[in-house]
């Protein structure tokens, strides 16, 4: 299995497909939930997928949701590989890229009901009553900005730390 990360704009035409038909397959699919998949915000995300032997296994997405927050979404595995660790992988992934493309921001995420103790695991906390969503139950939920990259910025003495110009 191999995990991948591109933006948009870089993605191949078939893995596009994989993701979009990944997406289709679980959400709309298989949680039985019609509903407006592209919204515009793949455009100006970074992709991150599972992938083996040319089948997409598992994706997400990362974008700037708006001036302060990144945000994941769009989490999603296939029945092959729940319970295989590889969506904790992605979304290691995700919270490394949003680091390496937005900076050190907090990161805004959507969980349904079910999965925030997964998310809480990545330090994630509900910032939000239940709410519903296309239908499922979800809460908002926040990951911090790390407060110790935050803290090193504040001290370019540190050798360990390149002073910013």
């Amino acid at each position: 299995m191999t995990i991948r990360t591109s933006s948009f704009s870089e993605l191949t035409i078939d893995e596009l497909y994989n993701i979009l038909r990944l997406r289709a397959e679980v959400f709309i699919v298989e949680q039985n939930c019609p509903y407006q998949d592209l919204d515009g915000r793949d455009r100006n995300s970074f992709q991150i997928w599972a992938e083996e032997d040319g089948e997409t296994l598992g994706c997400l997405r990362v974008f700037m949701y708006d001036d302060t927050y990144a945000q994941i979404g769009r989490v999603v595995t296939s029945q092959k590989i729940r319970g295989m660790r590889w969506g904790m992988e992605m979304i290691k992934i995700g919270i490394e890229t949003i680091g390496k493309h937005y900076g050190n921001v907090p990161i805004l995420i959507h969980s349904q009901a079910y999965a925030t103790g997964f998310y809480e695991k990545f330090g994630f906390r509900i910032t939000s009553e239940e709410f519903m969503e296309d239908g499922i139950p979800h809460f908002e939920m926040i990951r911090p900005a790390d407060p110790v990259i935050l803290d090193k910025k504040q001290q370019p003495d540190d050798p360990e730390i390149p002073a910013e110009n």
